[in-house]
């Protein structure tokens, strides 16, 4: 009697990503730090690790999305400028600032929630348009030190309160999405990178996350 069994025909294929579904979509995140630091990302730009930056399989480049880390509850918006995960069945690949965010450095992986800023929209196919637009006036970018964010306002506005002892112009800004309503406790904003940077230490060097984010008001 033969003892070797037969390998029956693998079926279907690699898992895929999970479906969008109106403009929001559950699955496990990933995030890329030091081996791409400086390499070239999808749309050109050059990779920095420390930018609220993520890659996607599917969304177009410069979609703003708010990931939100189902294990914790803590959310980052991140600008999707490169292209991946390459690891099957993941939805997105964040860069390390935003990982460090959710506080998922140390597992590699999360379960998480992509929401489409409605917002997003122009700055997507803007960015997808191969003829630049005419020459106009545009506002001087200006530069935040995103603290947290929130989904509870309460816990949002406390953490003012406290960064406010030291710095003034810390502020909550409720930023909208299809699912729901989150609070970003921002300081700033500023002119020069540079000073949002310093400002970024100092909030460092009391104990709590800070990443640099360019200024989307008005």
């Amino acid at each position: 009697m033969s003892l070797v069994a037969g390998c029956a025909p693998l079926r279907g294929g690699p898992p895929a990503p999970p479906p969008i579904v109106d403009g929001v979509q559950v699955g496990v995140a990933s995030w890329y730090g030091p081996g791409f630091h400086g390499n070239r990302t999808a749309n050109g730009e050059v990779y920095d690790q420390y930018e609220l930056t993520a890659a996607h399989p599917s969304l177009p480049l410069g979609t703003r999305v708010m990931v939100t880390n189902l294990a914790n509850g803590r959310s980052v918006d991140v600008r999707i400028n490169d292209r991946g995960p390459f690891v099957d069945g993941r939805a997105i690949d964040l860069s390390y600032a935003a990982a460090r965010v959710l506080r998922m450095v140390g597992p590699g992986t999360a379960r998480v929630r992509i929401e489409v800023l409605a917002s997003s929209t122009r700055v997507a196919e803007r960015s997808a348009t191969l003829v630049p637009p005419p020459p106009r006036d545009l506002p001087a970018v200006r530069y935040l030190v995103q603290v947290a964010s929130l989904s509870d306002s309460a816990r949002a506005e406390h953490l003012r309160r406290v960064l406010g002892t030291r710095f003034p112009d810390a502020h909550v800004a409720p930023l909208e999405t299809t699912e729901s309503r989150y609070y970003r406790v921002v300081i700033g904003p500023y002119p020069l990178r540079v000073v949002a940077v310093a400002r970024g230490e100092m909030v460092n060097r009391l104990g709590y996350p800070a990443v640099i984010t360019e200024d989307s008001g008005p």
